[in-house]
């Protein structure tokens, strides 16, 4: 099996034959990112002595949904929503874009007012209270007709429960509108909440024409080069076929960060890591989640450029900071870097394709970080007078010398990312602290420790295929379907939570035949109005360790529980889940030691040992990267 990430910067590829890690790493073409995939694939096959027809399995994770979402690049969409309710994409939650600074507005609604139509009908909690009118339906079809959409998105009232009405507009549009392409919500996420289901549903609607494109382009590449048909990465961190995430794009915005997670988690599984913080920085940006006991954290939603996308997804936050982020001075004369990328192309400075301002990957090279007779991804060489002479050009702006701008862009950009690591800990409850830093991607291991330390991890783990980890995770992931639905139920009652449990069950085993399914349940106490996602231990059948999960995670999160206070179930979540590739074993304890201030080159990547940590090497390139004086420092 096969794994093929794609980055800002790099597209990068890892395979597993017989036990045996391959990778490779290519410059991503973002004039056609397919292109990038098969130069990746054709190189790790190359390296590993086989032919493509000896591949079983061919996995993809992206960024193309993620940054389409992030640069407005989405298709032309109409929405049909119940009648007087069509402005629920503008109306929101009536809450401010910045509590205190009021001259900051909401980006634009995906889908403007001038492109929603309504239909006469009404659906309560208990069901039917206006039937669909005929007329309006009609009426609705041939408004949206004489649009020039390429999607369209139906969110109807209580669709989630009653979805009948829902089926019936949606039928009628793909019947009068056949090259449109339609995204009910009922399909897209049958749960309660109106509004973050609106936004959800118009994300997918508007997004899914332009990921079908691109995943048309990439099933044709592979089958003229006689590769399977790519599998791709979903935000929940497993994998589905091509078809089903050309029908349902808004599942796989966080395919690459996921893949990543993925990789991390296994990492920390094989190393019996009971709490993880993983670190992946590339190009572009920073993704970092939280693992426990070799699971990756997981949430119901995030939002992406101010728009709400409430899908199963794995815990990631990700901040504008990555090896090709611009620094700059602001107005007031501080040094800023980010959120502006210099991409692959031109790249930084120092690539040599043009660049000219001063990235995060320049002032690395200026600091002597990264050997300037180094490769990078088999194709880039790099240039220390470039990149010198884009930092001096900031720094003389700012009034500083050239090493003491490069040293405050690289201080900058820790500072950003070590903001990230206290999202998805201190902000869950979780102490970083006696946690290790499992740090991968391109730059990841250059600013793992620096990171840690900001943090107060005492530990850095950087495994041997570092820079490729986000493709390897793709090859070890497995399978992922996820099944959801609002009950609105008290926990308590069970009988209630049996039927729909059991359908759902029954509905993802049938999706993957053979596969393990798992169960969970956005819980809250009676009275509150938002709910916590938990692991309904043993599969669903005892409520009484449902609760308890309930309180344990109350208690983690906001530091207290009410064991006597009455439990109230929202949402049913079932996954089922078939196992990937084994990923490599790792390698015995080599002995050698580096102790800081160095840079160790690795596979992909380059680690910088600050002076205070030492790291030691495995026999398989591993790093284990300690802080001097720590009570997990190696006995001498």
């Amino acid at each position: 099996m096969v794994g093929v990430d794609v980055g800002g910067t790099f597209t990068d590829a890892a395979l597993v034959v017989d036990g045996r890690l391959y990778t490779a790493k290519v410059p991503t073409r973002p004039d056609d990112q397919s292109a990038g995939v098969a130069d990746a694939v054709a190189r790790v096959l190359d390296a590993a002595g086989i032919g493509p027809g000896e591949l079983a399995r061919f996995a993809h994770g992206m960024t193309v949904g993620t940054n389409a979402l992030l640069e407005d690049r989405l298709a032309p969409a109409a929405m049909v929503a119940t009648e007087g309710f069509g402005d629920i994409l503008e109306l929101r939650r009536q809450d401010r874009a910045h509590l205190y600074r009021l001259g900051v507005h909401h980006p634009p609604p995906v889908i403007p007012h001038e492109r929603v139509a309504e239909v006469r009908e009404r659906c309560g909690p208990q069901g039917v209270v206006v039937p669909l009118d005929a007329g309006s339906l009609a009426a609705a079809v041939a408004r949206v007709g004489a649009m020039d959409v390429r999607a369209v998105a139906v969110c109807l009232l209580f669709s989630f429960a009653h979805p009948e009405h829902e089926r019936a507009v949606g039928a009628a549009l793909r019947t009068a509108l056949p090259g449109v392409h339609v995204s009910c919500s009922s399909d897209v996420l049958p749960e309660i909440r109106e509004y973050e289901r609106a936004s959800t549903t118009a994300v997918d609607a508007a997004l899914t024409p332009v990921l079908r494109g691109y995943l048309r382009r990439l099933g044709a590449r592979a089958a003229r080069a006689g590769l399977p048909e790519p599998e791709i990465m979903q935000s929940s961190g497993g994998l589905i076929d091509l078809g089903g995430a050309a029908d349902h794009a808004s599942r796989t915005v966080l395919s690459g960060p996921a893949g990543g997670a993925m990789g991390a988690a296994g990492i920390a599984a094989a190393a019996g890591i009971p709490l993880a913080l993983t670190f992946d920085m590339g190009g572009t940006s920073c993704d970092v989640a939280l693992v426990r006991d070799g699971t990756p954290g997981r949430t119901g939603g995030t939002v992406i450029n101010g728009r709400p996308l409430h899908l199963p997804m794995l815990d990631v936050e990700t901040v504008s900071a990555g090896g090709g982020s611009i620094a700059w001075a602001d107005s007031g004369g501080a040094l800023r870097v980010g959120p502006r990328s210099a991409g692959a192309r031109p790249g930084p400075a120092a690539y040599g394709y043009g660049g000219t301002e001063p990235t995060v990957t320049d002032a690395n090279v200026v600091l002597g970080r990264l050997a300037g007779a180094g490769e990078l991804g088999g194709a880039i060489r790099l240039d220390a007078a470039r990149a010198a002479a884009a930092v001096a050009a900031l720094a003389e702006r700012l009034g500083l010398t050239p090493a003491g701008c490069a040293e405050g862009i690289v201080r900058v950009a820790n500072q950003e990312m070590a903001r990230a690591l206290r999202l998805v800990s201190v902000e869950r409850g979780i102490d970083p602290r006696g946690g290790t830093v499992i740090a991968f991607g391109g730059a990841g291991p250059m600013h793992a420790c620096e990171v840690a330390d900001e943090v107060g991890a005492a530990r850095v783990l950087a495994p041997a295929a570092a820079g490729m980890l986000a493709a390897l995770g793709l090859v070890t992931a497995g399978e992922r379907r996820d099944r959801t639905r609002t009950v609105l139920a008290p926990l308590a009652d069970a009988a209630r939570l049996r039927a729909p449990l059991d359908a759902l069950v029954a509905a993802a085993a049938a999706e993957l035949p053979g596969a393990t399914v798992s169960v969970a349940a956005d819980c809250r106490y009676a009275g509150q109005r938002h709910a916590l996602t938990v692991d309904w231990p043993g599969g669903g059948d005892d409520p009484a360790l449902l609760a308890g999960a309930f309180h344990d995670a109350h208690r983690t999160r906001y530091g207290d529980a009410a064991p006597d206070h009455p439990v109230e179930v929202v949402t049913l979540r079932v996954a089922a889940e078939r196992p990937g590739s084994p990923p490599p074993p790792p390698g015995p304890p080599a002995g050698e030691r580096v102790r800081g201030p160095a840079a160790v080159a690795m596979d992909g990547a380059t680690c910088w040992v600050p002076a205070g940590w030492t790291a030691m090497r495995d026999a398989d390139g591993t790093l284990d990267v300690r802080r001097d004086g720590s009570e997990d420092a190696w006995t001498p």
